[in-house]
């Protein structure tokens, strides 16, 4: 300090100012590949409302989505699944996980208007924007996604601009619907002078993700970093998420639904919602029901994961090494059997190694879903290649 008042003001100043620059989030924070602008206020006035033209999502169509016989447009399964599955299945199953649409424009702003199913926005271990909200991501060079922006519902009713000072030009997006919650109607807006050209679904085979709360997204922060959402940009693929959170026990019910879907492949992740004994009664037979009815369909069978507990508590080791043991019997009397097309995933790898990806010990966080995704795509990949 008494060498700093010792200096001329002139270099005080200097120093001052460069402690500023060096600490302001501009400097810290790279360029966004959009260029978008980020002074202190916004680069232009929000339109209005009288000069936003809304597009219907519903019109033109999401991905993800299985089937099209359902009770509302969102809805993950057919409507005729009401009173087959259990209700808590039939429940979740209105949630709008893995839901994506995708459109072009040279909007300079974008905007979002859509209705919950539900008025739990949240939940205790995963925010709003996770459970309710919607992201945006562009596709930029080398065919990648990167990430925009998100909305964070505060109400069941939701009118937010998404992102707003787009620097020119016309660009390809998606929007990635919520994980936890379900949409009733949705709709993007842009000002009425921009050019929109709405991108149907691709009709290219998915692979099919069925599986436990994980699988759904819990806990990711936002829809698009949900691990089959992150496969499904890396790999360039549709995907169709399946997940039921507590409730993917690979009942017939569910099984003979899935053999509904031209999967490309199927991923079955729901070790977590099972019980030893029930990890070695029912896996055999869903493999053998998805097998009959799709005989040259890859099936991938993927192990639990190693969660926090089961390092301390004897009695969660007991029950993961049960899962494990069971499920893996199963894949071997299988491949034993002479099936073919069968792959399996080990779970050690699913959450990283240092316990630090968990928002509760089981449910990810984001880094835990890039963990699932990594250990997923090296399966995936090749697979994919093969096809």
């Amino acid at each position: 300090m008494h060498r700093l008042l010792a200096l001329p003001h002139s270099a005080i100043l200097h120093v001052v100012l460069l402690h500023l620059v060096l600490l302001h989030p501009a400097f810290l924070l790279p360029a966004s590949p959009l260029a978008f602008s980020q002074p202190s206020s916004p680069p232009t006035q929000p339109a209005s409302r009288d000069t936003i033209t809304w597009h219907v999502v519903a019109e033109w169509g999401v991905e993800g989505r299985g089937w099209n016989d359902v009770k509302r447009y969102y809805d993950r399964l057919p409507a005729r699944a009401e009173g087959v599955v259990r209700d808590a299945v039939w429940e979740l199953s209105r949630n709008s996980a893995g839901m994506s649409c995708r459109f072009t424009t040279d909007a300079p702003e974008i905007q979002v208007r859509y209705t919950l199913l539900s008025t739990a926005l949240d939940m205790t271990h995963m925010p709003a924007s996770g459970v309710s909200g919607v992201d945006l991501y562009t596709l930029v060079e080398h065919d990648q996604w990167r990430y925009i922006a998100t909305i964070r519902p505060a109400s069941q009713r939701v009118r937010a601009t998404v992102a707003r000072g787009i620097a020119p030009g016309r660009r390809t997006y998606m929007l990635n619907l919520p994980l936890y919650n379900g949409i009733d109607s949705l709709e993007i807006g842009v000002p009425r002078a921009a050019a929109f050209e709405p991108i149907p679904p691709r009709t290219e085979k998915p692979i099919v993700f069925y599986g436990t709360s994980i699988t759904q997204g819990g806990c990711a922060s936002r829809p698009g970093m949900a691990y089959p959402a992150i496969l499904g940009r890396r790999l360039n693929v549709p995907v169709i998420n399946l997940g039921f959170s507590g409730n993917g026990r690979m009942e017939p019910e569910v099984g003979r639904l899935l053999t509904e879907l031209d999967a490309r492949v199927f991923v079955l992740d729901c070790l977590a919602n099972l019980t030893p004994e029930q990890a070695a009664e029912r896996t055999e037979p869903f493999v053998r029901l998805l097998r009959e009815a799709k005989p040259g369909t890859p099936i991938v069978l993927v192990e639990n994961p190693v969660f926090a507990e089961v390092l301390v508590l004897p009695y969660e080791m007991k029950v993961h090494r049960g899962r494990r043991t069971a499920v893996r019997e199963a894949y071997d009397r299988l491949i034993a059997s002479g099936m073919k097309e069968l792959y399996y995933i080990e779970g050690d790898a699913l959450l990283g190694d240092d316990s630090e990806a968990t928002v509760d010990g089981t449910h990810p966080s984001d880094l835990g879903m890039i963990h699932y995704a990594d250990a997923f795509e090296t399966v995936l990949r090749p697979l994919l290649k093969r096809q």
